[in-house]
């Protein structure tokens, strides 16, 4: 306890203890969204978004490159893993359709910024999803030995 200012010891507490409980909601909250949009994805993937094409439309070796200069990477992780420092959901690879990603950046529920096509064309957000599209899923609890011990 702080013999000086009580209430800063205090309020410093409180203010961390407030900052991990709205991460871990905001993880809650973004877990269910991707839940809702992969049941949601047969119904999305029958209508296009119109100027869109299909995933492997989009240039991975591109989609990397607007992935560490627009800084993506700076929430998400560079191979898209998530950060629970960030808050950054994990986003590689993707579980949603093409479409939902786009809809997604454009209108974001968490405290990611939405991005406009000004900011981010279509064609970078389709090579951006080709490039997550390329990492693998992470292995399985299963699959690692030491956690089967």
């Amino acid at each position: 306890m702080n013999i000086l200012h009580p209430k800063r010891s205090r309020t410093g507490v409180a203010l961390r203890r407030g900052l991990a409980a709205s991460c871990w909601c905001a993880f809650l909250l973004a877990v269910t969204v991707l839940v809702f949009a992969r049941r949601a994805a047969p119904a999305q993937q029958s209508s296009p978004t119109p100027g869109m094409d299909n995933a492997s439309s989009g240039n991975a070796e591109n989609g990397k490159k607007i992935f560490v200069s627009d800084g993506c990477y700076e929430c998400h992780g560079r191979e898209g893993q998530g950060s629970t420092a960030t808050g950054g959901t994990r986003i590689g690879p993707p579980q949603i359709p093409l479409e939902g990603f786009v809809s997604y950046v454009r209108q974001p529920a968490l405290r990611m910024p939405p991005y406009t096509t000004k900011a981010m064309p279509d064609k970078d957000l389709a090579d951006i999803y080709a490039f997550l599209k390329t990492i693998p899923l992470p292995p399985q609890g299963k699959d690692i030995p030491l956690l089967n011990k």
